[in-house]
């Protein structure tokens, strides 16, 4: 194992981390959220920089209700939660975070705004404290081209809901000094989560795969070649997955789907990665799954209905 970096604590004694919220107008993001809920349940010294005092005030007074399910098992006491809250320390200060030994970034998915945000901290933050961005599918090396420290910047990708899902993505660019890596790692572990090393490149490993079978599985529906239930069946029944690939988009947002294959398209200029022609009209009509009510299923019906209208049948 490579010796952890200089500076920066990988001891019992957890490291002082930092989430970083939404910004610009973005929706508050909900991985930032339960990133820090879930980090101060493990008694992680905490902070959470956000674009306004309201909105820290209400996710400091009603912290993502997951995040007791994953922090211990069965529901947690008063005095446990009065200890969890007791960790976190909300900022809208950029500059507060100077003393951080890991900063993890989960902003909107704007490389520019991302990079902004690195650069201000990079100013802010002593010599010794570790970036880290959550990204799904951007370039880490992008970002890190943002700071000075290029060795100390990693991807820490965690995974929705987090409470519940075990792994996170450590991700290393060329620069990245490997101490920090561990550090990462071993970060993870402090968490409670099964890290897994990626290098840098667009996807990483999860959504490298994820993504070209979740749009194919939208291809396969254009063409006709099966109905909406009976494609999330067949996955389901054939290969035991917990649920359907259709189902699966609407869960994660069909227009973070479209978003983050038009990265990879982008990078890759390979067909599997491009979005098809229904996913784009059903971003740009507002059918954006779960959470906007109606995506390949009307999710106002329970159980919801899967919408057939979306290729004439």
């Amino acid at each position: 194992m490579a010796r952890p970096s200089q500076g920066v604590s990988t001891s019992t004694k957890a490291p002082r981390a930092t989430s970083c919220g939404s910004r610009r107008g973005s929706s508050p993001s909900q991985t930032g959220a339960t990133q820090q809920s879930c980090a101060a349940a493990k008694a992680t010294h905490s902070s959470r920089v956000r674009a306004a005092k309201m909105a820290w005030s209400s996710a400091r007074s009603a912290p993502p209700s997951s995040c007791w399910r994953g922090a211990s098992s069965g529901r947690p006491t008063a005095e446990q939660k009065a200890a969890t809250m007791s960790n976190l320390k909300g900022t809208t200060k950029l500059e507060d975070l100077a003393g951080c030994d890991i900063v993890i970034e989960a902003i909107v998915e704007d490389l520019a705004v991302k990079n902004e945000t690195f650069s201000t901290l990079d100013r802010a933050c002593g010599k010794q404290t570790i970036f880290a961005s959550n990204t799904s599918s951007l370039s880490i090396t992008q970002m890190m081209r943002a700071t000075s420290r290029h060795e100390r910047f990693i991807g820490l990708h965690f995974f929705n809901p987090v409470p519940l899902m075990k792994l996170v993505e450590v991700v290393k660019t060329v620069s990245t000094d490997g101490g920090v890596v561990e550090t990462g790692m071993a970060f993870a572990k402090t968490l409670g989560k099964s890290p897994i090393l990626a290098n840098d490149s667009s996807g990483f490993i999860v959504n490298r795969l994820l993504v070209p079978f979740i749009l194919d599985a939208i291809r396969a529906l254009e063409e006709g070649v099966g109905s909406i239930q009976d494609i999330d069946a067949g996955m389901k029944l054939g290969c035991n997955h917990p649920m359907g690939p259709l189902t699966l988009l609407d869960f994660v947002g069909l227009d973070t789907t479209y978003f983050i294959a038009n990265i990879m398209f982008e990078e890759f200029r390979e067909r599997r990665f491009a979005p098809p022609p229904l996913l784009k009209r059903m971003v740009q009509a507002g059918y954006l799954g779960k959470k906007s009510g109606k995506g390949f299923y009307d999710w106002s019906q329970e159980p919801p209905v899967p919408n057939n209208a979306l290729v004439g049948r």
